[in-house]
């Protein structure tokens, strides 16, 4: 049996302060880690070579800004 979405916040409410920071810690790596699998496997698939010779083009013409 899982718990509800209800229920762990209520758990996680209820961790010391010390514990929120680690489980926060741990939940911001997991994600990180999913999301660095799919941008690899989006940019293997060549998903984002158009995005890049538009990019590079628009650097050529001069249309880009720098940043602030």
């Amino acid at each position: 049996m899982s718990a509800s979405l209800s229920q762990i916040k209520n758990e996680i409410e209820s961790l010391s302060e010390k514990d929120r920071c680690e489980l926060n810690a741990w939940l911001q790596n997991w994600r990180s880690d999913d999301w660095d699998r799919q941008m690899e496997s989006d940019a293997a698939a060549g998903k984002f070579d158009e995005m890049a010779r538009e990019a590079e083009a628009a650097y050529r013409r001069g249309d880009c800004k720098p940043l602030p």
